[in-house]
C-alpha cells in the first residue's frame, strides 16, 4: 500500500464473507468467535472455507479463534486457509514454545491435495513425498507435547 499498511476484514457470518468477497478485500480473516453474542462456533471458519478462490490466490484467507492444537490448525489448513491467527495457545501458555515448534516442524499437506487420503503422507520442501515420518519431531498424542 502507499503507506505501507495492509488490513484484515474480519468476518464472522456467510454475509460478512460474501461483503469482503464484493469488495475484493485483500486480506479476510473468518472467526469462529462471533464477537457481538460473545459465542464460540467451532466449525463456523471449517463451513465458510469454500467461499474463497483456492489458497495462495489474490487474497489471503486466514481463519482464527479457538485453533489452539495441532490438529485444529491442520484441519483449517486443509480446507484451504492460507495461515491461522492463533492467541491462547502462545499468548501466556507455558506450552507456547513447543506449539510454535510443532507448527514449524511439520510438513504440511497442501490445501489442494487434502481430501485425496494422503494426511498421513511428509513432504519435504519441494513438494515431494518422503520415504518415513521426521524423525525428532513429535506428534500430538506423543508424551510431553502440546494437547
Amino acid at each position: 500500500t502507499i503507506i505501507g499498511l495492509e488490513t484484515i476484514v474480519e468476518c464472522h457470518t456467510r454475509n460478512e464473507v460474501e461483503r469482503a468477497m464484493e469488495i475484493v478485500a485483500p486480506n479476510v480473516l473468518v472467526s469462529n468467535y462471533d464477537r457481538v453474542r460473545q459465542e464460540y462456533h467451532p466449525q463456523q471458519a471449517i463451513q465458510l472455507a469454500g467461499m474463497f478462490p483456492g489458497s495462495g490466490g489474490p487474497i489471503i484467507c486466514l481463519a482464527g479463534g479457538g485453533i489452539d492444537d495441532t490438529e485444529s490448525m491442520k484441519r483449517h489448513l486443509a480446507v484451504g486457509y492460507d495461515g491461522i491467527v492463533i492467541g491462547k495457545a502462545c499468548m501466556g501458555s507455558t506450552q507456547a514454545p513447543e506449539f510454535i515448534r510443532l507448527v514449524r516442524d511439520r510438513t504440511l499437506l497442501p490445501a489442494e491435495l487434502s481430501q485425496w487420503g494422503l494426511e498421513g503422507v511428509e513432504f519435504d520442501p519441494e513438494g515431494f513425498p518422503m520415504t518415513g515420518p521426521k524423525s525428532d519431531v513429535p506428534i500430538p498424542g506423543d508424551d510431553g507435547t502440546f494437547a
